[in-house]
């Protein structure tokens, strides 16, 4: 086999070999970035605006109950990826300490998202929408999984040591959101597909703009 040959022949493990290996990849890519973007579809109907599901001028229920949450328990002491090793002992073996990060996030949450909830609402609703359209459509997508990173970053922090709440479930979104990050799902399927050709060009030509939009697409 010639060298030429050998640098045309696709990498087993990195790229499809075949039609059958690409058609997997492309709708377990599809399966997993929709429904992230499904989960947050799913939340943004309990805090719509303009009130957010709040009440009593915004200080009771709605997306208003959980920020006072993150206030509540911001002084507690937090661990993350805890692991009970040994079953017989207080406590877990494994984890790591996040109460320096949860206490900021409650001072960041009580002095400038509470204060000013009536306009930060949107932003909170807006972004979570615009992970759902960005993930489904494959728009922008890197984009979307950045935003999705953050989102679930901010309520990792903040909610994973609230009672009755799974660790986990906050962990895996990010996770999640880091998997889409790097694979830019709407390489695979959607509007990413027909927008990446033209930002090539400009990128092609020199354009900083084009390099930006054909990173995030």
């Amino acid at each position: 086999m010639s060298s030429a040959e050998k640098r045309e022949r696709p990498r087993e493990g990195i790229y499809s070999s075949s039609p059958l290996e690409r058609t997997i990849t492309v709708v377990a890519i599809a399966i997993a970035s929709i429904g992230l973007g499904y989960l947050f579809f799913t939340q943004l109907w309990w805090k719509v605006p303009p009130d957010f599901g709040c009440r009593n001028d915004f200080t009771r229920g709605g997306l208003c109950f959980f920020i006072q949450e993150e206030v509540d328990i911001a002084d507690d002491p937090n661990k993350l990826l805890k692991a009970d090793i040994v079953g017989s002992n207080p406590g877990p073996e494994v984890y790591v300490p996040i109460g320096w990060a949860t206490s900021l996030d409650g001072v960041f949450i009580d002095n400038v998202v509470q204060p000013n909830i009536r306009w930060f609402g949107y932003v909170i609703w807006g972004t979570e929408a615009w992970i759902f359209l960005s993930m489904c459509l494959g728009f922008f997508s890197r984009m979307g999984a950045l935003a999705a990173i953050g989102m679930g970053t901010q309520l990792m922090i903040g909610l994973s040591n609230a009672p009755n709440e799974w660790e986990w479930s906050y962990i895996l979104i990010v996770l999640l959101a880091i998997a889409m990050f790097g694979i830019a799902p709407g390489r695979y399927f959607g509007l990413d597909r027909l927008l990446r050709p033209r930002f090539r060009a400009l990128s092609e030509r020199g354009s900083s703009v084009g390099r930006l939009l054909f990173l995030f697409t």
